[in-house]
């Protein structure tokens, strides 16, 4: 009980924040409906449940990735954009409001899988607190234990995502759901979180670059000290 209340704990408030899944399930909610909605997140929980099962079996592996990481956070950052873009255009034309990434053919199910699949934020997010709980000693590597965390995550992730799908409804119905505000909204928020993401990546390649020249100037410095007189 102690790993389950856990796992939905912190999987509920790392669910809250402005992100790329719970704002399309609120745009999902807004122009489909509640059920696509939630079959988009349900979609994207059961790909997030097994990103931590991995980490949790195969930590070394996950801790390895580095240029998988890379390529999948250019991917997440594409999507964004083009999120923000498809926001953008469906408010500038009324007649035809929906999101057509969102709003197309493809299954929300699937939609919600492919959408978490390729954005990798919640691996480093899953990792950390993972490691975190090992140490402190609540979570420890037992079947029971992992199952039990897993099955927290899911409900978590989608009781965070069903205060976005419900409360975008209410919003949409305190604005007597004019699409064009709400899509600009939207679209606006997309923005916002594409921009946060090219800034997380500049950091980090940044801070890559920080920790390699220490490392370079060390590897010359023996170099030249192993040069015969």
């Amino acid at each position: 009980m102690k790993i389950f209340l856990t796992g939905m704990l912190v999987s509920f408030l790392g669910s809250l924040p402005l992100g790329t899944l719970n704002i399309a399930a609120m745009q999902i909610s807004i122009s489909d409906g509640v059920i696509p909605a939630i079959y988009f997140s349900v979609g994207s929980l059961l790909v997030e449940v097994f990103y931590v099962r991995l980490s949790l079996v195969a930590m070394d592996w996950v801790r390895k990735q580095e240029k998988l990481f890379r390529i999948l956070e250019w991917v997440t950052l594409g999507i964004v954009a083009a999120l923000a873009i498809a926001s953008f255009s469906a408010a500038t034309h009324p007649s035809n409001s929906a999101n057509p990434i969102l709003s197309n053919t493809l299954p929300r199910f699937v939609l919600g899988m492919v959408m978490c699949a390729v954005n990798p934020v919640q691996i480093p997010f899953w990792f950390g607190w993972s490691t975190v709980l090992f140490t402190k000693k609540v979570l420890l590597p037992r079947h029971d234990h992992y199952n039990w965390y897993i099955i927290g995550i899911g409900l978590g992730t989608l009781a965070g995502n069903c205060v976005f799908i419900f409360g975008g409804l209410l919003i949409a119905s305190r604005i007597n759901n004019n699409q064009s505000i709400l899509n600009w909204v939207i679209g606006g928020i997309f923005t916002v979180t594409a921009l946060v993401q090219l800034w997380r990546m500049y950091k980090k390649k940044a801070q890559a670059g920080h920790l390699e020249q220490p490392q370079e100037t060390n590897r010359k410095m023996e170099e030249e000290e192993n040069k015969p007189d």
